[in-house]
């Protein structure tokens, strides 16, 4: 009996401009079926209400997911005030409301307070397991959910409108884990009411940002076709800001094997000339992690610089012409 083909080897992201009222799950499942790949995921969820940048990573890109979700993300939001909502968002349930609205002046003088490294409590609607299970279904099946304040860090925070008394539309530039719907649940609260996030837009999410991205809408009416390939960005695309260096063949070859090769004289200098300016003087890569291609820019693995050799820790693995 024929094993059941499971998709074809396609590497590389495409960045989405998601919909508003589609998952995040559904968006990568329609991305992966319309490219047919065998590996498909995401790098950060966007909850159904929010519109923009979901980088979907097909192929051996699903192994660089981790450096875009690390990356700095920004957001523009609007706070809609006087109503407290158990998801922290339009979708929720009201819990609470006020009458009390904040003006500019209000608004600026607490800001302050909310950038910076900050201590943050998730919503309880959010992906955060909780013994094993997601707390937004615990959430949703009517258990109370508790859940530990973090540290998180906001970069930085502007107020960009004041349409009417009721809302208000921010951006907002943050680091990994940080949930803009509990960020305007807790300014919400020092300014003496409440409040939800009513729309939410993802702007750019590491390196990637929403100008070049492209509609789920326009994507599928490309198909299966040559158009459609043209959006897939290589997989070094998510390694912006890690240097990289290029390898031999029969040096990828010890790679993708799983073992280490000397630093070359030309590789040392190309890391010295890579080298962040703010640490110019110190040419100790110890620790430092390096993205690896052939000559010709296929892939061949990430690996750490370790008592003078690359040691890989994430192997690459197709064939040529990637």
């Amino acid at each position: 009996m024929a094993r059941k083909r499971k998709g074809s080897p396609v590497h590389g992201w495409i960045v989405l401009d998601k919909p508003k009222g589609v998952t995040s799950t559904q968006a990568v499942t329609r991305v992966r079926r319309l490219f047919d790949a065998a590996k498909a995921g995401h790098a950060g969820t966007l909850d159904p209400l929010a519109t923009g940048i979901l980088a979907v990573a097909l192929g051996e890109a699903t192994k660089t997911v981790p450096y875009v979700m690390d990356g700095e993300k920004l957001y523009r939001f609007t706070a809609r005030w006087g109503e407290a909502r158990d998801t922290d968002d339009s979708e929720g349930k009201v819990t609470a409301t006020s009458d009390k609205r904040p003006s500019r002046t209000e608004i600026l003088e607490q800001l302050p307070k909310f950038i910076g490294e900050i201590q943050q409590v998730p919503p309880v609607y959010s992906a955060i397991k909780v013994d094993g299970e997601r707390a937004y279904d615990l959430a949703r099946e009517g258990e109370t959910v508790t859940l530990e304040a973090r540290p998180i860090l906001i970069h930085e925070a502007r107020v960009m409108d004041m349409p009417d008394d009721d809302h208000a539309v921010f951006e907002v530039e943050c680091g990994k884990g940080s949930y803009v719907r509990a960020w305007v649940r807790d300014l919400a609260l020092a300014l003496g009411t409440v409040g939800h996030v009513s729309e939410l837009r993802r702007l750019r999410c590491g390196p990637f940002e929403i100008e070049s991205a492209i509609s789920l809408e326009t994507l599928e009416a490309l198909g299966h076709s040559p158009a459609a390939l043209e959006h897939l960005r290589p997989i070094a695309t998510a390694l912006d800001g890690i240097p990289a260096l290029a390898v031999t063949d029969p040096d990828s070859v010890r790679l993708r094997s799983g073992n280490p090769i000397l630093i070359r004289a030309p590789q040392f200098a190309r890391l010295v000339e890579q080298q962040d300016r703010d640490s110019a003087g110190d040419v100790n890569f110890q620790g430092q992690t390096v993205f690896l291609s052939t000559a010709r820019g296929e892939p061949v693995a990430l690996a750490e610089v370790a008592q003078g050799e690359l040691r890989p820790f994430r192997v690459f693995t197709f064939g040529p012409g990637v």
